[in-house]
C-alpha cells in the first residue's frame, strides 16, 4: 500500500484553530479518523474515506481522493482554501519556417484575410 499524493494539498481549519496541510490520501484519512467533528460524519464522510481507501489500495487515482475530501470538508466547514496552482507552460503551436511568413501565419491564426504576401517580399 503506497502512499497516493494530492495533486493540490487541501488546507483545512482544524478544531484548534491552527490551519491544517493535507497533501495524500493517508494524511486525509488520518484527519478523516482522528480529527473530524463526530456531527460531521455522514454520507460526504463516509465517501471520503472510501476514496482514500481504495487510492492508498491502488483503485482509484488522487484525484478522486482528493475530490471527495474536499467535498467532505467544505461539508463539515473545515476548509479554507487550496494552494494556488501554478499555470503550466504550454508549448506554442506557432512553428518559425523561414521563407514562409505567410505559412506561420496562416497556422497560428494571426493572418487577417485581406493581406496577401508577394514571393519576395514581406510588407505589413
Amino acid at each position: 500500500m503506497n502512499d497516493i499524493r494530492f495533486p493540490e494539498p487541501v488546507i483545512l481549519k482544524s478544531p484548534r484553530g491552527l490551519p491544517r496541510k493535507v497533501a495524500s490520501s493517508f494524511e486525509a484519512l488520518e484527519c478523516l479518523d482522528q480529527e473530524w467533528p463526530k456531527w460531521a460524519r455522514g454520507r460526504s464522510w463516509r465517501a471520503a474515506c472510501r476514496a482514500c481507501r481504495d487510492a492508498l489500495e491502488g483503485w482509484r487515482g488522487a484525484r478522486d481522493a482528493r475530490r471527495a475530501f474536499v467535498k467532505a470538508s467544505e461539508r463539515a466547514g473545515l476548509a479554507i482554501a487550496r494552494e494556488p496552482v501554478w499555470p503550466r507552460k504550454r508549448a506554442h503551436a506557432t512553428r518559425i519556417v523561414q521563407g514562409a511568413p505567410q505559412a506561420v501565419a496562416q497556422f497560428s491564426g494571426m493572418m487577417p484575410s485581406t493581406a496577401r504576401h508577394s514571393e519576395g517580399s514581406i510588407s505589413p
